[in-house]
């Protein structure tokens, strides 16, 4: 399989259980049947991600004492930069890979799997101290956000608001958050205003967001779950009235334009290393168990129902 069939390959991972696929691995078998690897497993990309990837990390490290799952948060744009460059096993995504990352990985001999693990409400958070901005709509986001926007007060986004000082916080560059939310709420990925605090690490926008009353960031759901005391979600309304960020107004669609899709890319090259192929088949096998640890947002019916039919392929892929 090449990387120009990519498109064949979006495995939903969370339904190997329910397909009765399991990826065949190598090693002796422990006591429980589970096979008994040993190595490093080297994972990078999306800080979205990380938190998924990290439990997947340490429920499998915990039943594979000899195994080593480092992850690291270079944003999703510097993970397939590695990735692409032989430097890890797997990729963390939050969004889909681009054409000049999949060139760079081609020039590279780098072929892949893309594998669907999650959904995500990318959310849009505000201090908790701010009791005047319950819902914003994506033309308000857009006033905010826009390349060279001049707003620096909360009344310039609605003359209701108080004449707060507006302190942002955001993804940095090399984030897919970064490039799915300009291009939800400005029109063209990459579009936005630069005078705020950019970080590929969400966990520096949660305290800045919580150290200043009007502040506002955005990043995904997970973290908004992880930090309730410290910032909370405004409702966005995206053109059919104000709806909170949730798992049942992503999966329903209900929340928009906010809502996507969450992946991990494993190499061909990583798939020949039975600690990855171990590690891939635990992240299928327990994803449930992963997601909900996590405070993902797990995949919908049809999600579940595409990957049925595509799930066999990358299994055929790795044992052949």
């Amino acid at each position: 399989m090449t990387i120009r069939q990519l498109d064949r390959v979006h495995v939903a991972v969370v339904v190997a259980v329910a397909a009765g696929v399991t990826l065949t691995g190598c090693g002796s078998n422990d006591n429980n049947g589970a096979a008994t690897v040993s190595g490093p497993v080297v994972i990078d990309g999306s800080s979205t991600v990380e938190p998924l990837s990290t439990a997947a990390a340490g429920l499998f490290m915990a039943e594979h004492p000899d195994t080593n799952v480092t992850v690291g948060t270079s944003g999703t744009g510097g993970g397939f930069a590695k990735f692409c460059a032989g430097e890890t096993d797997i990729s963390d995504a939050s969004r889909p890979i681009e054409g000049d990352e999949i060139a760079a990985c081609e020039a590279k001999g780098i072929a892949f799997s893309q594998l669907t693990v999650a959904n995500d409400a990318l959310s849009v958070v505000v201090n908790p101290d701010n009791d005047w901005a319950d819902c914003l709509t994506v033309a308000q986001l857009n006033r905010i956000w826009a390349p060279g926007s001049t707003v620096t007060h909360w009344n310039q986004v609605d003359p209701s608001f108080p004449n707060e000082p507006l302190s942002l916080f955001g993804a940095g560059t090399a984030s897919g958050t970064f490039d799915y939310f300009t291009q939800a709420v400005n029109g063209q990925e990459g579009a936005s205003r630069t005078d705020y605090a950019a970080t590929e690490d969400d966990n520096v926008t949660v305290a800045g967001v919580a150290g200043a009353k009007g502040a506002l960031g955005y990043f995904g759901y997970s973290y908004v779950e992880a930090n309730p005391d410290k910032v909370r979600a405004v409702k966005i309304d995206g053109g059919g009235g104000c709806v909170a960020p949730s798992a049942e107004s992503a999966r329903d669609g209900r929340y928009t334009p906010l809502t996507r899709e969450l992946f991990i890319y494993v190499s061909d090259v990583a798939l020949t290393k039975p600690q990855v192929v171990s590690f891939a088949d635990f992240y299928l096998r327990s994803n449930t168990k992963i997601v909900e640890k996590a405070g993902f947002i797990p995949l919908t019916d049809d999600q579940l129902k595409t990957a049925l039919t595509e799930l066999d392929e990358l299994n055929q892929k790795v044992t052949n």
